[in-house]
């Protein structure tokens, strides 16, 4: 009896518990048989396992999509487009992959968009994708890239996502494609992703809404005593319900809370911890509600028990600063001329020194580990234009170090829609000292 064992190439044999026959035989009869496996194991494979399900979109907004990068792939003269990224992926097919080490590919020409998928995921590509879908197997080294090469139909110009393609896997393109020109589209077809349809906007709205929700039960779940992971469990529960009866077809996943306290406020992106509450607590709140790869966000400053002067000081000037930020998202803004707008206000209250980061970003889809619109950041190195339908923040965050009065990370975050002549505000979690001092 010989007992398999896995190997990424080929199945290898283990000695076996007990003597049958010469070792040289064993050996050679093991590997006949190894070898006729693989001869019968096919290296890619289509199995549409069900019916296509309801995605998030309607067919005529994947459409719409596909066509903008057929545009692209116009001007640039490129037959096809390779795309390998979690936020493009699921952008132009509608289907979000778990790597989990595997690659994944949506191969796009002119006439046929189809999904490359790793075996492990059996249908759900095929279900969850507005396109075709092809599945390779693991039986064999390079299947994905065998599988791509037979879309690819021998085009010696490809368009591919520079930023996500590692050196590894650019090698990979250029042995099994016959060395193509590889051309860099991420740009572009970030600046497609940028100006949010109507079906779009109408998602994020709701997911907004379901921030809001979050932040309610993140604030009822403050009290002293109450540990961070505790509070932001509360928010992740509200959120993850609301969107399971919003959008019951969509799949559940990626909802998450960063609740911070004290110290810990000190970063936006800092986890949870198990740190209990105390009064005097400086308190951040961040919920992000993730609705079929798009992400909406509400964030706020609060404070446990009664704030003492500095503390009140820093946090209004933050909110002044948030305020007049709201006032500059318009069409025709730039990124860096509202950014050195806010830094000039800073500035005039001593507090520019404290500033953490850029004061908004884009939204769409993209998460904390895939994707960002980083051509649409409220930041002095970019000048991208606001334009209507864009969808952008306003977050000013200061941080003040430990040892300084006042110390802590003051950060509120409202989500604004560009409309034709101005924007529109769609958070309405409210902020500032009059509404989120807790009682002790």
């Amino acid at each position: 009896m010989f007992r398999a064992v896995n190997h990424p190439q080929f199945v290898l044999y283990a000695r076996p518990t007990f003597e049958q026959g010469p070792p040289r035989t064993r050996l050679r009869e093991a590997w006949k048989r190894n070898l006729a496996l693989q001869t019968h194991r096919p290296q890619t494979l289509t199995c549409p396992n069900g019916d296509k399900v309801r995605l998030p979109f309607s067919h005529d907004e994947y459409g719409r999509r596909i066509a903008n990068l057929h545009a692209i792939m116009s001007d640039s003269d490129i037959p096809v487009v390779v795309l390998t990224s979690m936020h493009n992926i699921a952008y132009f097919s509608g289907f979000l992959y778990c790597s989990f080490g595997r690659p994944y590919a949506l191969v796009v020409t002119h006439d046929h968009c189809t999904l490359v998928s790793a075996n492990i995921d059996g249908g759900q590509p095929w279900r969850r994708s507005q396109c075709d879908n092809v599945i390779y197997t693991d039986w064999q080294r390079d299947n994905y890239w065998r599988a791509v090469k037979a879309l690819v139909h021998g085009a010696k110009r490809i368009g591919v996502e520079a930023d996500q393609l590692t050196l590894a896997m650019r090698d990979k393109a250029m042995d099994f494609l016959d060395s193509p020109e590889l051309v860099d589209i991420a740009p572009a077809a970030m600046v497609s992703r940028m100006v949010k349809s109507s079906e779009e906007r109408a998602l994020i709205r709701e997911g907004a809404r379901i921030a809001d929700l979050g932040g309610a039960a993140i604030r009822e779940a403050i009290r002293v005593g109450a540990r961070e992971i505790d509070v932001a469990i509360a928010g992740r529960n509200a959120m993850e319900l609301e969107i399971a009866d919003t959008f019951p077809n969509g799949e559940m996943r990626d909802t998450w809370v960063w609740f911070q306290s004290g110290l810990n406020t000190d970063g936006a992106h800092n986890p949870v911890t198990t740190r209990k509450l105390r009064s005097g607590d400086l308190l951040s709140l961040n919920a992000f509600p993730m609705i079929s790869g798009y992400y909406t966000a509400l964030e706020r400053t609060l404070f446990l028990g009664e704030p003492d002067a500095a503390t009140l000081k820093l946090w209004n000037a933050n909110v002044a600063a948030h305020e007049h930020g709201l006032s500059l998202i318009k069409p025709g803004a730039s990124c860096s001329g509202i950014t050195g707008e806010l830094n000039r206000f800073l500035e005039a209250e001593d507090l520019l020194k404290y500033r953490s980061f850029g004061y908004g970003h884009s939204f769409g889809v993209l998460s904390h580990y895939y994707g960002r619109e980083a051509g649409l950041e409220l930041r002095e190195d970019i000048d991208t234009v606001l334009r209507p339908g864009m969808v952008i923040s306003m977050e000013p965050m200061l941080w003040v170090p430990e040892g300084t009065p006042g110390a802590g990370g003051y950060r509120e975050h409202d989500i604004l829609i560009v409309t034709e002549d101005g924007a529109e505000n769609i958070t309405a979690f409210p902020y500032g000292p009059g509404a989120n001092v807790i009682a002790a």
